[in-house]
Formats: C-alpha cells, structure tokens, sequence
C-alpha cells in the first residue's frame, strides 16, 4: 500500500566539474555510498522512510551514445525494490559524462531523452522521477556565476545552459512516459526570493524574482512575462525554442518540488550585487508564491540546516520547516511530502563544492560513520508521529504512487492503462483545439 503522504530523505549524488573539466566532485565517492549502499538502504528503513530521493551517477553510468553500465544501478535499484524503498530517481544532479562536455552543448536534451527512456525501460518498476535537479540552480551556477562545469558567468551563457537543461528534462519526461504512462515527475527546484535593500535596489530585484521562474515557467509550459521574454530572446533563444516549451506540457504527471533552505533569501543591493538575508518570508510565504503561479500539488522536496556548538540547530529547523509546511497546508495548497537532505552529511557543500577541500558538512540524518544524527531521531518520531494523522486532517489529495512491491500487480496495470488513456485524450484534445484554431 502507498503511503498517505512521502515522507522522504534522499542520498547526494552531485557531481559536476571544476577546473575547466579536468576535476570531478562526486558526492556519491565523498560520503562513501559506493562502499555503504546497502546500509544506507538499511537506515532509510530504520527511519521509517518508504520514499527516497536517489539516483544512479550519471558520469559512471552514461558511457556515450546509447552505451551505458548499469551496473551499479542494478544493483541498488534492485535493493531498493526488494526493500519496497519507493525512489524518485534523480537522473541528473548538476553534472553530466566528460563524453557530453558541459550544458552549453546543444546536443545534450535529445542525448539525455534517450539515456532517460533507457532508464526508464531498463526499470519498468520506477514511477516517481526528477529528470534533472534544480534546473535554474544548475544553470545559473554552471553559466552566470562561473561555479562548475563551464564556469561561464555571462546571461547568454545562462539562457543557453537554461534552454537545454530545460528541454531535456521535457524530452525525458516523454519518453519516460512511453515506459511508464502513470510516471509522475517531482520538479525539486529552489525556491528563491530577492529583498531590495534600499529604493535603489528595487530594480535589479524586481528582474531577479522574474528571472527565478525561468526555468518552471519553461518547463510547465507558461509563458514567461514580457521582460523575460525580451531577456531570453537578448540572450540567444529563439522563437522556435521559445515555442517548443509552450508546445510541450506535461503538467498532469507534475508535483512542483520546492527546495528550501536559509540560503535561498536574498539582500539586493542597488548595483545588482546580492547576499544572503537569512531566512525572512520562510518557506510558507514563498512556497505559496511558486503555487499561486502554477497551481501544482507541492512537495518540499529539500532542506537542512548544519547541526552547531548546541547540537540542537538542525532539529529546531526541522521544527520549524514542518510547521510551515503545516501551514501551508492549512491554507488549501496540496502538500503531498516532505523530505529532509539528505541521509548522511555531505561534503564540501559549504563552498558550494567550488573547493575540494574535505570538510564534512554537519546537515545529515546520519554522520559519515552511520551514526544517527538528533535531527535523525526527531525526524523519526515526527514521522512515525504524523503519519497516520495527516489523511485524516487534511483535504490534500493522495498521490496515486504505486509501490514496488505491487508493480505488475492488476491494481497497477489499471491505473497505467487509465494514464495512458487519459495522456490520449488529453492530446487529442490538445489537436482538436490546435486544427480548430482556438
């Protein structure tokens, strides 16, 4: 049986490249999950997490054209579903194979479609996906701050790494689909917000907070503010691209992820230059933002916070994330799932994994020896505390996932066979609508 709602963690699996190509950070390598993988399933389930954000190293995985090793993935993906660990699987984490170079290449979103569909064909079991993580995130740390990967740091360079990154994972959500009629695609993109820190700085906010739905806007097919569009078409989009997003929806198989952390709030300065504000809005306010603008059931798809000198840091935060969600739910928005990322600390994140230097970053359920974190035990018991509660005090809809364990089943081959009939009729609509004119 499905959960009532998908209480989650997940396992970092970024991997971008520094140094104009010739380093690689594996966050997969730093924590040690290539030797721990099983273990870690084991404290997934020591939790009481039957949902977890994963997915196989793409740079290990993907060798070249239609040549893969799946390896790896055969064999944790086949734990997971002996386990009944229902994965979102996470097929791009801000790096790609050295064979693709980087997200300025155009040949990247047909090359990931088919590596995507492979996937997907190769395990007919998984239903819940984010093709890629955190698109604008990507994008903008790949090609406007000059972070990873092509470390580039212009606005054409930005728009470019965006339109391709975007339009892969539109094209890997069809043909994933085509496996998998009843996929549902867990959009985990972060949730930002810029504050003008004087009447000066009202300007270069105002295109920031445009400029932040980009990728969304994109993505589920919504047409971008005029501004926007002069920025996109300025900066090397053309009609055509332009088009194709409006032209591809795939709304109905959405849940619009929403990452956020302290981080994510900003202070613009009247020349456009930013840091961070700390938390302000929270992720109440701003969430409601992002639902206001695409009207998408919604999971809170990361937070964290570094456990600090008291050792209660990160479980206050946990507090505080779910009372907002909470909140937010109280308001109508369908929450569907929460999820603390990730399982174990992870490394180097306090750069931005711009600098390889070693250092543990404290914001795991579980230290790098495995041992259990406080937020991991308050994580626990507020699951195991609000999980049979939530169906019954809430209006929310239940996300029509379906577990491992009762893949192939008859309850499973109707509601694929039902999706599959309804993505028909709703493209036949779609070609009525366009033949009509309307």
């Amino acid at each position: 049986m499905a959960p009532n709602f998908l209480f989650a963690t997940g396992i970092e699996n970024s991997n971008p490249t520094l140094d104009g190509g010739r380093r690689r950070v594996d966050e997969l390598a730093k924590c040690g999950h290539y030797e721990k993988w099983s273990l870690d399933f084991d404290l997934v389930r020591e939790l009481g997490i039957r949902v977890l954000r994963y997915g196989p190293p793409i740079h290990r995985t993907w060798l070249g054209e239609g040549r893969y090793d799946w390896g790896f993935a055969d064999l944790t993906f086949e734990d997971l579903r002996r386990r009944n660990i229902a994965p979102i699987t996470d097929l791009c984490h801000f790096g790609v194979p050295d064979w693709i170079g980087d997200f300025q290449n155009p040949d990247f979103p047909a090359l990931f479609a088919d590596y995507a569909g492979a996937f997907a064909r190769r395990y007919p079991w998984v239903q819940l996906y984010t093709p890629i993580n955190e698109m604008y995130i990507c994008a903008a740390f790949s090609a406007l701050y000059g972070w990873w990967n092509e470390q580039l740091a212009s606005d054409r360079a930005f728009v470019t790494a965006l339109k391709h990154i975007v339009r892969a994972n539109v094209l890997a959500m069809g043909t994933i689909l085509q496996s998998r009629p009843d996929a549902i695609f867990i959009q985990s993109e972060s949730s930002e917000y810029y504050h003008a820190e004087n009447p000066g700085a009202i300007r270069p906010a105002e295109i920031m907070n445009a400029r932040r739905f980009l990728s969304l806007d994109l993505n589920y097919g919504r047409r971008v503010n005029s501004e926007m569009y002069e920025y996109v078409m300025d900066n090397g989009m053309t009609r055509e691209e332009y088009h194709f997003f409006m032209e591809h929806r795939y709304k109905h198989n959405c849940i619009m992820g929403n990452d956020y952390y302290v981080t994510n709030e900003h202070r613009v300065c009247a020349d456009g230059s930013t840091r961070s504000s700390g938390e302000v809005f929270g992720y109440h306010v701003i969430t409601r933002q992002y639902h206001d603008r695409y009207r998408l059931p919604v999971m809170h798809t990361e937070t964290n916070l570094q456990e600090g000198a008291t050792g209660n840091e990160a479980v206050n935060w946990l507090w505080k994330e779910w009372a907002n969600v909470l909140r937010v739910r109280n308001d109508g928005v369908p929450v569907v799932g929460f999820t603390w990322y990730s399982l174990t600390d992870q490394v180097d994140w306090d750069t931005a994994l711009r600098e390889d230097n070693g250092r543990v970053f404290k914001v795991g359920l579980y230290d790098l020896d495995r041992n259990i974190r406080p937020v991991g035990r308050a994580y626990k018991q507020l699951i195991a505390d609000w999980r049979e509660v939530l169906p019954t005090q809430s209006v929310c809809l239940q996300v029509p996932v379906t577990m491992p364990e009762d893949y192939a089943t008859r309850h499973d081959a109707r509601q694929r066979a039902d999706a599959a009939s309804d993505r028909d009729d709703r493209s036949a609509a779609a070609a009525n609508a366009n033949s009509s004119g309307t």
